[in-house]
């Protein structure tokens, strides 16, 4: 588990994370087409239950549908936005936006440990908690109560887009100082993320 200071050290050498909106079911295109050309990046998937008449099948889908992940390489951007699939990059006030290494972290973090995790209408308000032991520990989420136990809630703000997973109550802690909210969003509807195109193609 990478602390916090690490994670800064990290992101101080390696560059900013940054995050591509691609065409409809291309995520996978796009994410092969870079790897392959030599870019950093990271699409989170997990797996889900497809069923049909006769069968059904394990496959895995993207947890944040429409974008991948890409670790610097602006200096490389028409290699990036000629790429197959590629609609254009995520940026904010006419820049790249920059994604949070402790979010990528921590949604690595989550596919890595084999929970079962899924999809999740984005929240940014509600009890903030940190998982204090087991393969998630350090983590920092928004804790949804369930019928049949709770969930772990991360976000990445940047896209409007959260994902979550089962945990054990008895593993959380309230994270000190954090904002109170009685009531957690449970129905906060779903938001597409806020953006601007700084590069489009096509």
């Amino acid at each position: 588990m990478l602390r916090n200071d690490e994670i800064a050290t990290i992101e101080e050498g390696a560059g900013c994370w940054h995050a591509l909106y691609t065409r409809h079911q291309h995520e996978k295109v796009v994410a092969q087409a870079l790897t392959g050309k030599g870019f950093e990046v990271f699409l989170p998937q997990y797996r889900a239950i497809r069923r049909w008449k006769d069968r059904q099948k394990e496959i895995a889908l993207p947890l944040f549908p429409n974008y991948v992940f890409i670790l610097g390489g602006l200096d490389r951007m028409l290699n990036i936005v000629t790429t197959p699939g590629v609609h254009s990059l995520i940026g904010w006030g006419g820049r790249p936006a920059e994604i949070p290494w402790k979010e990528i972290e921590a949604v690595r973090r989550l596919i890595d440990s084999s929970l079962p995790v899924e999809p999740h209408p984005f929240l940014k308000c509600g009890d903030l908690v940190r998982i204090k032991s087991g393969v998630l520990e350090g983590i920092e989420g928004i804790l949804v109560r369930k019928t049949r136990g709770v969930r772990l809630v991360l976000s990445v703000e940047m896209l409007s887009r959260s994902a979550a997973v089962e945990v054990d109550v008895n593993v959380v802690e309230r994270v000190q100082n954090a904002p109170v909210h009685p009531k957690t969003a449970l129905g906060t509807s779903f938001r597409p993320a806020r953006r601007q195109s700084v590069v489009r193609v096509g």
